[in-house]
């Protein structure tokens, strides 16, 4: 029969993978880095991967293909649900496989002769991070860790410019940032939608800049809570290029 379905073309297709966790139909897969409809049938025409390609390698075309099958589409679907237990993100890269950081107990002894600010410099260094992967473009929101999480969302400058983001930003928060100049921030918008939609998000904390540009990490974020429909609580940080806190609402 002939009908809607969607194409791709792989010369424009960068490998991001954003198509393959929009399509709710599982309808595209990562093949060599690239990707690619894996049935006809499991395609149902609507479109909802095409928004989101940064490239613009997919669209729809009207041509012969079998018909989609709703019922292939469940089974599919359940398959994806037991898949996605340890699976790495749609690139395939290792270092983009979401985890939970398990934090080793660590005892601290202190000796008499240790001077009190050494011990505190020692403390000071430990690590806060919870979860991989931290890039936001590269976080599922289906990822487990997001679940009841309250949640960080940073322009990346302020790790660099305020020395102590672990303790006081990071502990307790699951982290997601990005570059509100360089990135695209209507992805963003989108993709922090699809985590309010999906997961329970308890708060949201966002720290920026106060170079204007950073502003645009704070509209994604409160447009994604209206997209949503889901007004979380919600608090900002604004650091200067000193490393100072000019702000805190």
């Amino acid at each position: 029969m002939k009908r809607r379905i969607i194409t791709i073309d792989e010369k424009k297709c960068n490998g991001c993978g954003i198509c393959v966790n929009a399509c709710h139909e599982g309808a595209i897969q990562m093949i060599d880095g690239k990707a690619k409809l894996i049935s006809d049938e499991y395609c149902d025409g609507l479109g909802d991967c095409l928004p989101g390609c940064p490239t613009g390698a997919i669209e729809i075309i009207e041509r012969e293909a079998e018909e989609y099958n709703e019922e292939k589409v469940k089974q599919r679907m359940e398959e994806k649900k037991r898949e996605a237990k340890v699976e790495p993100l749609a690139c395939g890269c290792p270092g983009t496989m979401a985890k939970m950081i398990q934090k080793p107990t660590v005892k601290l002894e202190v000796k008499k002769q240790v001077k009190r600010e050494e011990v505190e410099t020692n403390e000071g260094a430990v690590s806060e991070l919870m979860q991989w992967p931290v890039q936001l473009n590269l976080i599922n929101p289906n990822a487990k860790f997001l679940e009841g999480a309250d949640l960080l969302i940073a322009a990346d400058c302020t790790a660099f410019a305020y020395a102590n983001f672990h303790k006081d930003f990071i502990k307790g928060r699951i982290t997601a940032i990005g570059c509100p100049k360089l990135d695209d921030n209507n992805h963003y918008k989108e993709k922090i939608t699809q985590i309010l939609r999906d997961n329970d998000i308890r708060s949201i904390k966002v720290i920026r800049m106060t170079v204007p540009c950073c502003g645009g990490i704070v509209s994604s974020v409160k447009s994604a809570m209206l997209e949503a429909n889901k007004i979380i609580p919600y608090s900002e940080v604004i650091i200067d290029v000193n490393g100072e806190i000019v702000q805190n609402i």
